[in-house]
């Protein structure tokens, strides 16, 4: 894998934004989660909260930042429900309230957490749902949602206007390209992106984008590109090919263990091909039509 860019752990990217990492690198986390305090105020936003497994120290570093800043924590905002985002919630929440603080008002799109793997603690925190367009407000901070589906249904941006920065979450990263559930979904969210022309990307991993306009078109040609080295693959073959198959000649170049993910892309690929009629076949076994 080629090398990550260097990260503090805790950046002042502006007067009012400071980026905290989740404390939880990996292959698929790169350096970790972006977390983020947005305000200027005593009372801030943090959007997106780290992972379960890394929360206490992920809490350590948080607790240094708003005692440096006079402040506490009025919204958590969390883009979307994988673990490595929503899984600090409830030990942030038990933090503010040993600090005789009250509680933070936890903020999602609407989806089933009955649906989704996490904990029965996280399924009884009380979630507050979200609405497109919806403006989230503290002092120095107004962050407006932008339901962005495709990495997962819930999936989110935040927008602030004023400024003209994306806070993109997991749909648009730092370095490398993200994993979706549904690419019909992701694509189009990518081009609403686009349209808002934001001059700087806070994604969930990874550094700064400071050339977001092109970094979503090569996010959008990356896409397209995929779909035609996928149909090239299929067209040289007589039989039924698995999605792994596919992974092993078009992802030579991906180390061996981000194949599953890279497979799990192949597939979903797959599904919007199968539905424009271009291939057939279900999963592990697809053709070319």
């Amino acid at each position: 894998m080629t090398s990550l860019t260097v990260i503090p752990l805790i950046s002042k990217l502006s007067n009012n934004v400071i980026r905290i990492l989740g404390c939880n690198p990996g292959p698929m986390t790169l350096q970790g989660t972006n977390t983020y305090l947005v305000g200027s105020g005593s009372r801030r936003i943090l959007i997106d909260t780290g992972d379960v497994d890394t929360a206490p120290k992920y809490v350590e570093l948080l607790s240094k930042v708003l005692d440096d800043e006079g402040a506490t924590i009025e919204h958590m905002l969390i883009t979307h429900w994988h673990h490595d985002h929503i899984g600090g919630v409830s030990v942030i929440q038990n933090f503010l309230n040993l600090k005789k603080q009250n509680s933070a008002t936890v903020w999602k799109l609407p989806r089933s957490l009955r649906d989704i793997d996490i904990t029965d603690e996280e399924k009884s925190i009380e979630w507050n749902s979200l609405d497109c367009n919806q403006l989230i407000e503290v002092e120095g901070a107004k962050l407006q949602i932008k339901p962005t589906p495709g990495h997962t249904t819930d999936h989110y941006c935040l927008y602030m206007q004023e400024e003209n920065i994306l806070f993109s979450g997991d749909c648009i990263l730092g370095e490398g390209t993200a994993v979706f559930e549904d690419l019909h979904d992701y694509m189009i969210s990518l081009k609403n992106i686009l349209k808002i022309a934001p001059t700087l990307i806070y994604p969930g991993h990874g550094p700064v984008i400071t050339d977001p306009v092109s970094r979503i078109q090569y996010y959008i040609q990356h896409r397209q590109q995929r779909e035609e080295e996928i149909l090239k693959c299929l067209q040289k073959k007589t039989e039924p090919i698995s999605e792994m198959e596919i992974v092993q000649i078009v992802y030579k170049t991906t180390p061996e263990d981000l194949w599953p993910a890279a497979s799990i892309n192949v597939n979903h690929h797959l599904e919007k091909l199968n539905k424009e009629g271009k291939v057939k076949g279900q999963k592990g076994s697809w053709l070319i039509n």
